[in-house]
């Protein structure tokens, strides 16, 4: 196993599932102290569990809520004050749009996604750049979607919110480059999660089939592979890319 990030520190929030989890569990396989960050401490916790049980690595969970900046603030104090540093941040905490089609979400629905996936990333750049420019590197992804590059039927509220997480991206890459830190989005397709086996339910093996030109749903493991990679020195000259991980859904 390429353990080439020990002696590094990732942050992960939304860590207690999904994407998230797998994200967490693959920076402490390469060596990495991880802290897991999410609302849910049940699973949160869980995931610690397996890293300290499978990964002979150093993790902890700490509660946050991403829509609240002094709650952020908070996780990145107890990050340091833990481990002594930031050197690698997933910002993957996010909800699902309810709506079935734009034309009947409501404004809860709105202030509830925007607030979480938009808002919530942009809680957490501002507090994870200020210990990174404190010591002059570190590495940021985004977690945005494949909603978040091109039009999605039925994703309109979604879409928007990821979108502006490309752009939030892009836009912090070209400011803070030069500054020693390096920012950049995945865009996952169709993943296999509780998450989408909730949304879709009997729908989703025929969603699967028809979403990319692989035929299938990706793996969290597939999506968090890109996240450490990102992170990782291996991609050293890789900045302000929202990089899709959909199976070619985007190139059609």
């Amino acid at each position: 196993m390429d353990r080439n990030l020990v002696g590094k520190v990732a942050l992960v929030t939304g860590g207690a599932s999904g994407i998230g989890r797998a994200t967490a569990i693959e920076f402490a396989r390469r060596g990495a102290a991880v802290v897991v960050a999410d609302a849910d401490a049940t699973g949160g916790k869980e995931t610690v569990s397996y890293i300290e049980t499978n990964c002979d690595a150093r993790a902890m969970f700490v509660g946050v809520d991403v829509t609240d900046a002094v709650s952020v603030e908070a996780m990145i104090r107890s990050t340091v004050e833990h481990f002594g540093a930031l050197d690698m941040a997933f910002n993957n905490a996010g909800v699902p749009d309810r709506a079935a089609s734009l034309h009947v979400s409501t404004q809860e629905n709105w202030d509830r996604v925007m607030s979480v996936n938009l808002e919530g990333v942009w809680h957490c750049m501002k507090a994870e750049l200020d210990q990174m420019l404190l010591a002059g590197k570190g590495a940021i992804v985004n977690n945005a979607s494949r909603s978040g590059l091109v039009g999605v039927p039925s994703d309109g509220v979604y879409g928007a919110a990821k979108h502006g997480v490309v752009g939030l991206t892009k836009a912090a890459a070209i400011e803070f480059a030069g500054k020693g830190v390096r920012i950049n989005a995945v865009c996952p397709g169709l993943v296999e999660t509780a998450l989408t086996r909730a949304r879709f339910g009997d729908e989703l093996a025929a969603r699967a089939k028809l979403a990319n030109p692989l035929g299938r749903m990706a793996q969290a493991e597939e999506i968090a592979s890109a996240v450490v990679w990102l992170c990782s020195d291996a991609a050293s000259f890789v900045v302000g890319v929202a990089l899709p991980v959909d199976g070619g859904a985007t190139a059609r």
